[in-house]
């Protein structure tokens, strides 16, 4: 059980712990264990986000996953669709299992690579503004889709680029509602 008081000396960013509370055994000396994260070096704890490397790998591995998740769920249901009447169970299970490898598959490399393309060009517009804000993220999402898209020809691209924009836009909206209104 925790102790919320402050440390003797008068740091509150310290909290007492006693593990033994709960058993009544008197022990002179709890625990003193801190309430801030800890670094190990003082820029760490300058920087409110994740660094570009970091960011490259959260958005590609978020983005291959939920891909892979959401392709999965599509190949389950065309290898449902594709079984016949005379089909054996092998080879229903067989066909979903195609389906739904293939599709998770080709899902989660095409969102892997739209989070590989995000988080860099939002890495480089917030190196190139040397600024922090939405618009980087906004920006970020319209030259994703964009970019994503070029080959389809112009009209496809600013398409997939205004949907881009728009739904990073979204998301940010979302998570600063969720941040202020829900606070977890």
């Amino acid at each position: 059980m925790a102790d919320s008081r402050s440390d003797r000396d008068g740091d509150s960013r310290i909290r007492l712990y006693n593990p033994y509370q709960d058993l009544n055994i008197p022990i002179p000396n709890p625990y003193k264990i801190p309430t801030t994260p800890e670094f190990l070096f003082e820029e760490e704890s300058l920087r409110q986000r994740r660094s570009w490397g970091e960011n490259l790998t959260f958005y590609t591995g978020t983005g291959y996953l939920a891909g892979s998740i959401a392709g999965a769920g599509k190949g389950l249901i065309e290898g449902v669709k594709a079984s016949e009447q005379g089909d054996t169970l092998k080879l229903r299970v067989n066909r979903i299992l195609n389906g739904s490898g293939h599709s998770g598959r080709k899902f989660g490399n095409r969102v892997g690579v739209i989070g590989l393309l995000y988080a860099g060009m939002e890495s480089g517009i917030i190196y190139v503004r040397d600024s922090d804000d939405v618009m980087n993220s906004v920006l970020a999402g319209l030259g994703t889709g964009a970019l994503f898209k070029a080959a389809s020809g112009p009209r496809s691209a600013a398409v997939a680029g205004a949907i881009g924009g728009l739904a990073v836009g979204a998301a940010v909206t979302a998570r600063q509602l969720v941040k202020r209104y829900l606070p977890i």
